[in-house]
């Protein structure tokens, strides 16, 4: 409800004023009446009103002098004036005054009702207009970290083009950021992000981003002044303010890194890998050094994930990357074919020994050489006649499997691991002893099923490797090792629910599984029936 004061040194007009209006119809409330200006000046300024409805001639003081310093205290509040006086000088004055409007007596009804609804409509777009600022200032206040994340960014990629609006904008967004102070940038990167990200939903990865942040921060505070801020999907940013009185800067920033990689390793199971980048003398060489960062961290393929790495420690390696070429493609093809996996090992030893370790290109060379090794191997079993459904699948898996890969380590390892399963593959193919292997395997298995069972377990006990025993299993029997070791277990649960003293969890500990409800789904799922109902069949 608004508010509404009357003010007029007549009674009569007071209280007729008072009952001339259904004030409530206009959302207003009489909240008091005064019979002069300097009463009506005391009654505004306990009351606070939306709308003084005021006398132009009273005695004291006038309302027109009464208006003058309600306007100056109260400039939000909407003053009407009545006058019996018919005189311009008057009308000059309310205008001077700026007031909402001017009626002359005797008052009419219709022009009063008139008057007030025009007032009553200026005082709701008025609430409307500061309805929307508050909720816009809301707004900006919510979105301020954005604003904040977005202008670092720019700092980083961009640099900056005129410093008095760079001093501004950081004013804006409450970052303390002098021009001539040295600078530096830490890059902070998640190792396998794939996995990491994988399997979260949007709200996870955010709340996951946002605890990042927070431990970083924080132990930027304990060190130096600086930010962070997340730079794109799985790396961030640490824009550090670097100290001159400072006597041992070096130390105190790898102290950082270190500190911010244990503790996400520590608090979040995060392992990371950190960039450290070089001094940047003022705010403008700042993409410079993130720039030193972003390659400092990106050599976590040739020194391996959760490092702080420094360009001090990249100084090493051959001017260029040794070519995975024609020659030891044909070597790599023979170790092949030869199905001798000891040869085959010494070739992709002496391959990837070869490939440069620290070029700025070096990864990206060494997973396109190991995409051409994979292919090659697919090309040399569609030359012997080997290349089967289940190989191409098995080789399209490899091939996306690999793009995931974030170091030379692992790459070598996946490569190796895929190319003796080739080599096995051909020289069981060659040697004829396929049926053979498929037979220890179902003799392991029929042993083994109420154990833990895993598919390294089960290539191990052939002697051969798991990529290699899982495709001749599939090839030979059409139904995987999984798949089979299932059937094993579930036809020896049929068995053992066939004696009633045997109780459900016991029969599901005794075919190899942990989880009775799990296994009790299974079981339905592969027979049709519960457990129970089985046992009451027989």
């Amino acid at each position: 409800m608004y508010k509404l004061v009357i003010i007029d040194d007549e009674p009569a007009v007071r209280g007729g004023l008072g009952k001339f209006v259904n004030w409530g119809d206009y959302g207003i409330a009489l909240a008091g009446t005064a019979d002069d200006g300097d009463t009506g000046l005391a009654l505004i300024e306990r009351v606070r009103p939306d709308i003084v409805l005021t006398d132009v001639m009273m005695p004291t003081m006038d309302g027109i002098r009464m208006s003058r310093d309600v306007r100056e205290r109260f400039p939000n509040t909407k003053i009407v004036f009545i006058s019996g006086h018919n005189d311009a000088n008057y009308l000059r004055s309310a205008l001077q005054i700026h007031a909402a409007d001017y009626i002359f007596k005797p008052v009419k009804r219709t022009e009063l009702q008139k008057v007030i609804e025009g007032v009553v409509e200026d005082l709701r777009a008025k609430d409307k207009e500061r309805q929307l600022l508050k909720d816009m200032q809301v707004k900006l206040s919510q979105s301020m970290p954005l604003l904040r994340e977005k202008f670092l960014m720019s700092l980083i990629q961009d640099g900056i083009a005129n410093t008095d609006e760079l001093q501004e904008r950081a004013s804006f967004l409450n970052l303390a950021l002098p021009l001539e102070t040295p600078y530096l940038a830490l890059a902070i990167t998640i190792d396998d992000s794939e996995e990491v990200y994988g399997g979260r939903s949007e709200r996870d990865k955010q709340l996951l981003s946002y605890s990042l942040l927070n431990i970083v921060q924080e132990l930027i505070d304990r060190y130096l002044p600086g930010y962070a801020f997340e730079n794109r999907v799985a790396e961030y940013v640490a824009l550090l303010v670097l100290d001159d009185r400072l006597q041992h800067p070096e130390d105190t920033l790898l102290s950082l890194a270190k500190e911010i990689r244990d503790h996400l390793q520590r608090w979040l199971k995060l392992s990371v890998t950190i960039g450290v980048g070089e001094r940047a003398e003022h705010i403008g060489l700042l993409p410079a050094s993130y720039l030193h960062a972003r390659e400092a961290a990106d050599q976590k393929w040739y020194m391996g994930k959760n490092q702080v790495i420094t360009m001090d420690s990249l100084e090493i390696g051959s001017a260029g990357p040794i070519r995975f070429d024609s020659r030891q493609s044909e070597r790599l093809l023979s170790g092949l074919k030869s199905g001798e996996k000891h040869r085959l090992e010494l070739e992709l030893d002496s391959i990837f020994e070869a490939l440069a370790p620290t070029r700025k290109e070096g990864f990206k060379y060494v997973r396109h050489a190991g995409l051409q090794m994979i292919a090659l191997a697919g090309r040399l079993l569609l030359e012997l006649n080997l290349l089967t459904r289940e190989m191409e699948e098995q080789e399209a898996r490899a091939l996306d499997g690999l793009l995931k890969l974030e170091t030379k380590a692992e790459l070598k390892r996946f490569v190796s691991d895929y190319l003796f399963g080739i080599c096995s593959w051909i020289q069981e193919k060659r040697s004829g002893r396929s049926s053979n292997v498929i037979e220890h395997t179902q003799k392991f298995i029929s042993e083994n099923y109420a154990k833990n069972l895993s598919i390294a377990d089960i290539a191990a006990s052939v002697y051969l490797s798991q990529t290699y025993v899982s495709l001749l299993f599939k090839q030979e029997t059409g139904e995987t090792i999984y798949e089979y070791l299932m059937k094993v277990r579930i036809e020896k649960a049929k068995e053992l629910l066939r004696d009633p003293r045997i109780k459900f969890y016991e029969v599901c500990e005794q075919v190899g599984y942990s989880d009775p409800s799990y296994f009790g789904k299974l079981f339905k799922k592969m027979t049709g029936l519960t457990l129970s109902a089985y046992r009451d069949q027989q």
